[in-house]
C-alpha cells in the first residue's frame, strides 16, 4: 500500500474525488494519508475532514524557509504527492526528495495557458478570449517551474463558439473527475516498479 499526500489551495473537489476513489476502494493500491493546505479557510480542509483524512495547514515560512513540511512528508512515509489545485511553486527541497513522484493537474492543454497566474477561471477566460476550438486537462510531473514538468496525460473537449468561460470550466471539471484518479493510480503502480 502506497501513501499519497494531496496539496490543495481551494475548494477541494479534486481532492475529495481522489480521497473517495482511493480510500473507499477495496484492495486499493494506495491511500490518501494527508491533505496539506496553504489556506486555512480553504474548503478542501472540510472535505478532507468529512472523509477522515487529516489536514495540515502551513504558511510561506514553513514551506519555503524550513524543512518542516518535507520532514512531515517523510515521517508519514509519503510515496507520491498530488497537487490538486495547489497554487504555490513547490520548493526545490521537496522536488528533489520526491523526483518524479509529484504530479499536478492543470485545466488546459499545456504548454498553452500555463505558468504563474494561470489557474482556474483565469485559464478558461484566456481559452475563450483566444477563440480556441479545443481545450482540456494536462496531468504532469512537477519540477521547479510552474507547469513545465513532463506531460503524463492529456484529455480534450471541444470549445463551442457559444461556450462561456463557465461552460468551459464545467467541461474541464468533468474531465478532471473522470481521469485524475485513474491516472494517479497508474502512477502509483509505476513507483518502485511494482508493489
Amino acid at each position: 500500500m502506497k501513501n499519497i499526500a494531496i496539496f490543495a489551495s481551494g475548494s477541494g473537489t479534486n481532492a475529495e474525488n481522489l480521497i473517495r476513489y482511493f480510500n473507499g476502494k477495496e484492495q486499493a493500491k494506495a491511500c490518501i494519508k494527508a491533505l496539506f493546505c496553504n489556506k486555512p479557510e480553504a474548503y478542501a480542509i472540510t472535505r478532507a475532514a468529512n472523509l477522515g483524512v487529516p489536514a495540515r495547514t502551513f504558511g510561506r515560512e514553513d514551506f519555503y524557509n524550513s524543512d518542516l513540511i518535507l520532514n512531515e512528508l517523510q515521517q508519514k512515509n509519503i510515496d507520491l504527492i498530488v497537487l490538486a489545485g495547489f497554487l504555490w511553486l513547490m520548493p526545490e527541497s521537496i522536488v528533489s526528495a520526491f523526483r518524479r513522484r509529484i504530479i499536478n493537474i492543470h485545466p488546459a492543454l499545456l504548454p498553452k495557458y500555463g505558468g504563474k497566474g494561470m489557474y482556474g477561471m483565469h485559464v478558461h477566460r484566456a481559452v475563450k478570449a483566444a477563440g480556441e476550438r479545443e481545450t482540456g486537462i494536462t496531468i504532469h510531473y512537477v519540477n521547479g517551474e510552474y507547469d513545465r514538468g513532463d506531460v503524463i496525460f492529456q484529455a480534450t473537449c471541444p470549445v463551442l463558439p457559444t461556450d462561456t468561460a463557465d461552460d468551459i470550466a464545467a467541461k474541464i471539471h468533468l474531465l478532471e473527475q473522470e481521469h485524475f484518479p485513474k491516472v494517479v493510480e497508474k502512477i502509483v503502480e509505476k513507483i518502485n516498479g511494482k508493489f
